[in-house]
């Protein structure tokens, strides 16, 4: 028979509070005492010299307070993390209601609770009522730290996410104002798109080629894995240039018959996205998307108000916009369109709207109301500037447009 060891327990653990216990060993009459120091993030084991039960409870809390000075115990509903969990409600309601897209909320729930580098981790057990940005800045610091590698555009996620939770404080009035939280300095990646005439020798215009190319193999039915490029792609590439709208799940595959309205006066669509990247919008397409459209109309005559309209016999629609992208990409390589990995552009179906808004802005001959734009294609006026207008060269009809006096012709 194996001998007891003496350090075994003697008595059942018993627990006082969060991170306080007591429990007796065979070695000692006396109570031990277990804390748990969240600063350390280890456990602290003393004895309570006392022999009874009842005193060894109140030895042990105030071996605690000892041990862990100055820091108290947070209730529970004042801390970060409690607050971070309202953040995650209020923000699945917004997504509900379409007034944010479901990135929003997923964004949020990853920063706060990635294990790796989360908000959680590292401000969860924090009292909101005393985040000063010192705190703030010693989280990001670690963070920035422990993980390298993590982009610019990250890091500024996560000080949003930083103060989206203690926004929710700041209107329970559990706090009067948010901290300062500087935010770090981002490098804006330039945008792709399709270089056009007058911006460049029509014979170097790489928008045509790629409209061109598209009709091209939109006639011969090339096929890519099996599946054929046909006209539709033509019409969606067409789609893409003269509406703004983002060729994604969420937009221009999401599009019904529905969401469509033929409008004159000036002759255009009126397009309506419902859950876009910023929310729900009524845009306001070019005259070529009614053309476009119209040729929807005659290869889908039987289509319903509820039908999508775009490869509308796909009914899972990421699977509609993978297979676009694999035929648009087959389009570039054939027309010998290359990337430029030094300049850090990458050709993608996404570059037709970069190329739609860098066309208005240029061919309009500076005179696009930038305002109008950036609503009608889902932006800000910033976006435009930082990512569109400050991209493309000076002209002569931008600084006519410069010098104008309301009223001139």
């Amino acid at each position: 028979m194996v001998a007891k060891s003496r350090n075994a327990l003697s008595e059942e653990i018993i627990l006082i509070s969060r991170g306080i216990a007591i429990y007796k060993v065979g070695a000692s009459p006396y109570w031990q005492c277990r804390v748990r120091d969240a600063r350390t993030k280890k456990y602290v084991v003393r004895s309570t010299k006392e022999t009874s039960r009842i005193k060894a409870r109140l030895a042990a809390e105030e071996i605690a307070a000892e041990i862990r000075g100055s820091v108290k115990r947070v209730e529970r509903q004042f801390t970060f993390e409690a607050y971070g969990k309202r953040m995650i409600q209020k923000a699945d309601r917004m997504v509900a209601n379409g007034e944010r897209h479901s990135n929003y909320a997923r964004d949020i729930r990853y920063c706060l609770e990635n294990e790796a580098w989360g908000l959680y981790r590292l401000l969860g057990q924090k009292d909101v009522r005393e985040i000063r940005t010192r705190e703030y800045q010693e989280a990001m610091d670690k963070i920035q730290s422990d993980r390298p590698d993590l982009s610019t555009s990250t890091r500024n996620i996560l000080t949003a996410t930083f103060r989206n939770v203690l926004k929710v404080a700041r209107d329970d009035g559990v706090i009067d104002a948010v901290p300062a939280t500087p935010r770090a300095k981002q490098k804006d990646a330039p945008r792709s798109y399709f270089p056009f005439h007058p911006l460049v020798a029509k014979h170097e215009d790489v928008y045509k080629s790629v409209i061109e190319k598209t009709k091209e193999l939109g006639e011969k039915q090339h096929k890519v894995r099996g599946i054929p490029i046909t006209d539709e792609l033509y019409d969606l590439v067409l789609f893409l240039t003269h509406s703004f709208v983002r060729p994604t799940v969420s937009e221009v595959y999401a599009l019904r018959h529905s969401d469509i309205t033929v409008a004159t006066d000036p002759r255009r669509l009126l397009i309506t996205v419902r859950a876009g990247k910023t929310g729900y919008r009524v845009a306001n397409s070019m005259p070529g998307a009614v053309s476009v459209y119209e040729r929807i109309l005659r290869r889908y005559p039987d289509a319903k108000p509820s039908d999508h309209l775009f490869y509308p016999h796909y009914g899972n629609r990421e699977t509609a916009a993978r297979n676009v992208q694999k035929l648009f990409r087959t389009v570039l390589d054939e027309a010998g369109i290359k990337d430029d990995p030094s300049a850090g552009i990458k050709y993608t179906i996404y570059s037709l709207r970069h190329t739609a808004i860098c066309m208005r802005l240029v061919l309009s001959h500076g005179e696009v109301n930038i305002y109008n734009l950036a609503k009608n294609a889902g932006t800000s006026v910033e976006q435009i500037e930082r990512f569109y207008a400050r991209q493309l060269p000076l002209s002569r009809e931008m600084a006519i447009n410069l010098q104008k006096f309301g009223g001139q012709s």
